[in-house]
């Protein structure tokens, strides 16, 4: 899942010397959290609203709201944006783009090409967005979390037990963290299993690989095995 299918395309930007109460306007506006600003037509910088907080908060509580208004509306916004922003290629995958987010601490970027070109913006939002597609959440059914032995064919037997049920499959992810040498833990999401063989199919489940929970979001039922 590349950056390209889950950026915003239409971009909104700011002017490197438009002002703090325009760059609020347009944040409001257009219900975002930051803007790409620039010089000449070129990148220089990104301005959040957390910046325009940031940038009035000291002088707040000494001013009236006239004053507050005044104030803001003369400072512009190279001298309240965050210089050499973080950017993100189109081509980045989403897993590298979250974990760019989460090392800068920053809640998103502008997406650039080699040419120096805004693309779009990628947000946390669009991330989210974009997990609870690869999830298969929006299928609601259930999902399992299951140890199997780290060999070829250990996740497809799992499968194939729901299949025999009538089962569909909406995702399958896979993970070694927190599993022994040998092993690894997959999370499975499945639907369409009529409820009076679910019992026995997670008795068959448990033939093939360690159940570690179920979550049932179609009934909201929850069960921890380990």
């Amino acid at each position: 899942m590349l950056v390209k299918d889950w950026m915003h395309k239409e971009v909104v930007t700011i002017d490197v010397g438009d002002s703090m109460l325009e760059a609020g306007k347009l944040l409001k506006n257009h219900n975002i959290r930051m803007l790409p600003v620039l010089k000449k037509g070129q990148l220089v910088g990104v301005v959040t609203d957390r910046d325009l907080k940031r940038a009035s908060a000291s002088d707040a509580s000494s001013l009236e709201v006239h004053e507050l208004l005044y104030l803001i509306g003369k400072i512009k916004i190279g001298d309240v944006m965050s210089k050499n922003p973080v950017t993100v290629p189109p081509d980045f995958t989403i897993e590298e783009t979250a974990e760019l987010l989460l090392s800068k601490k920053i809640s998103g970027a502008p997406v650039v090409n080699g040419g120096g070109n805004i693309l779009g913006t990628i947000t946390q939002t669009d991330l989210f967005k974009a997990l609870i597609t690869l999830t298969g959440l929006s299928k609601r059914g259930i999902q399992f979390a299951i140890k199997v032995e780290d060999r070829p064919g250990s996740i497809k037997e799992v499968a194939d037990v729901i299949r025999k049920y009538g089962g569909r499959i909406a995702s399958i992810l896979t993970s070694y963290e927190e599993a022994p040498e040998g092993y690894r833990v997959v999370y499975l999401r499945m639907y369409g299993v009529e409820r009076e063989s679910l019992l026995k199919l997670k008795e068959e489940i448990k033939t093939k690989a360690e159940l570690r929970y179920m979550v049932d979001l179609k009934e909201n039922e929850r069960e921890i095995y380990s």
